[in-house]
């Protein structure tokens, strides 16, 4: 869990994900929404990866990038957990 909170440290990461949570981008793609060089981005990608965010797949000449929904459903339910709001309001 702390590899995923790593991740989703850096605001580029998280612009990253919300990419992805449209569809499945090659490299390139992402790489053209951002002003940042090739390899900075694919540190980005290591570390998302490494967190179990996103998954990646070689097409020929191109790696293409899908954002791992169920991991980002696991962590949605850890989060509420941690904070107990399972849909429960405290009264004021």
């Amino acid at each position: 869990m702390n590899e995923v909170f790593q991740a989703l440290s850096d605001p580029t990461r998280r612009r990253i994900l919300l990419l992805l949570r449209e569809g499945d981008m090659t490299a390139g793609e992402i790489a053209d929404q951002f002003a940042l060089s090739r390899s900075t981005l694919s540190g980005h990608f290591k570390v998302l990866k490494n967190a179990g965010l996103i998954v990646s797949e070689r097409n020929r000449t191109s790696i293409v990038y899908s954002l791992n929904v169920s991991a980002v459903e696991e962590l949605m339910a850890a989060v509420l957990e941690m904070f107990g709001t399972h849909g429960k309001r405290k009264s004021p």
